[in-house]
């Protein structure tokens, strides 16, 4: 796996005016809103500790020279409560934030900021958006104040069912997903995906279930395996996937799980032992990448004994670290510009932030839990399993094409 030799990084954030310099030892802030209760308050744990770790490390080497600090905000997972959260940020003189759990959130914040930037020139946000993947706030709802560091459904599925095409054991799919705008989307591209690809396999059945409330999957589970599915697609992460993946195993289901978030907290335990071979994930990045990930990730399990997943994060703070030294000020104006098209380094190879939507293009990896060994050596909620690399997915493989008319300042 490359490693570069510039690890860069950034800071994100807020309390400065128009026109202000980014100068040596400035603090800036960024809000981090997302849950830290309910089913879902693990995810949200880890990856405030995340944002903070790294907040730690790129002060000390952004080349735009600030320091920054990460504020953290419950949203219980809520588009209300996370508009709440918004104008508490926006009142202590922030002017970043992030969130990424829940493209429902995800929707509210971007509408929020587009209005808030249009009524209040000089007081702009940006939305760093880590991890909500709809296809949509890079397609009809883009904004110019968005930028998301995830890879979304589109290009997820893309790669997902490049890799699934060439199985050929795959006869019949299920479909099973959270009954929110992720998971519509998840189905969408599944199906289209499918049809275009693999156009002998069968969908068998589908399911949308209520976000973050069911805690026992055993009767889907049943149905899954009354339909006669060799397979399950999902988009389901936290306590939804954990849960899922568990009834799996208790109820005797042996078909492939094909999944975006199995290396998130509480799936790898989930899983324990069960679904060695069976259980794949897609994403930008795993637990095996290699060099300085290696290596912050062992820094960050013996720090907080918890997993580093969010990869997202670091991508995050160096391109913020790039585009404030570009444009030599902390200033969102001036540095939205400067992020709209930027090319940088990264542990896995350069990245660029597309332009026309702002939807960072990346390589994406499949990946497949087994045990742990001498070449994959993570294991995950200390479970003696790994995601161990199969495919890999270069930025040109994975990106999809953009609807994007973006209205840009100006």
């Amino acid at each position: 796996m490359k490693t570069t030799t510039r690890l860069i990084a950034a800071a994100a954030l807020a309390a400065c005016s128009i026109g202000a310099h980014a100068q040596k030892g400035e603090t800036v802030k960024i809000a981090w809103i997302d849950p830290l209760s309910g089913l879902m308050a693990p995810v949200g744990s880890n990856q405030l500790k995340s944002f903070q770790f790294f907040a730690e490390k790129f002060s000390k080497t952004n080349p735009a020279g600030v320091k920054f600090e990460v504020i953290g905000i419950d949203n219980k997972l809520s588009p209300a409560e996370s508009l709440n959260a918004l104008k508490a940020a926006m009142d202590q003189g922030v002017r970043y934030i992030t969130q990424g759990n829940g493209s429902s959130v995800a929707g509210a914040l971007i509408e929020a900021v587009n209005k808030h930037n249009e009524r209040n020139p000089g007081k702009e946000i940006l939305f760093l958006n880590h991890s909500a993947v709809d296809p949509d706030f890079t397609n009809s709802k883009c904004s110019y104040w968005h930028f998301r560091f995830d890879a979304d459904t589109s290009m997820k599925i893309e790669a997902m069912t490049t890799f699934m095409k060439d199985d050929k054991d795959i006869k019949k799919v299920y479909l099973f997903n959270q009954n929110y705008s992720h998971g519509h989307q998840v189905v969408k591209f599944a199906k289209e995906n499918i049809a275009r690809k693999m156009p002998g396999v069968q969908i068998v059945g589908e399911d949308l279930h209520p976000l973050a409330q069911v805690r026992d999957f055993s009767p889907y589970i049943a149905k899954i395996k009354a339909s006669g599915a060799d397979t399950v697609i999902t988009g389901n992460w936290g306590s939804d996937l954990a849960l899922l993946v568990k009834a799996a195993n208790e109820g005797g289901y042996n078909g492939k799980f094909y999944t975006y978030y199995t290396g998130v907290t509480g799936t790898p335990t989930a899983l324990g032992q069960g679904g060695a071979g069976r259980v794949y994930q897609i994403a930008y990045g795993h637990y095996n990448m290699g060099g300085q990930m290696d290596k912050w990730s062992a820094e960050f399990k013996q720090k907080f004994n918890d997993d580093f997943y969010t990869h997202s994060v670091v991508r995050i703070y160096q391109a913020l670290g790039d585009a404030m030294a570009k444009a030599k000020s902390t200033d969102p104006v001036k540095v939205a510009a400067a992020l709209s098209g930027l090319k940088f380094a990264t542990h896995n190879g350069d990245v660029e932030i597309r332009k026309a939507d702002h939807q960072l293009q990346q390589p994406l990896y499949m990946t497949v839990w087994q045990k742990a060994d001498k070449k994959f050596p993570y294991s995950p909620e200390n479970t003696g399993m790994t995601l161990a690399p199969v495919k890999e997915f270069p930025s040109y493989v994975s990106s999809t094409p953009t609807s994007c008319q973006m209205k840009r300042p100006g």
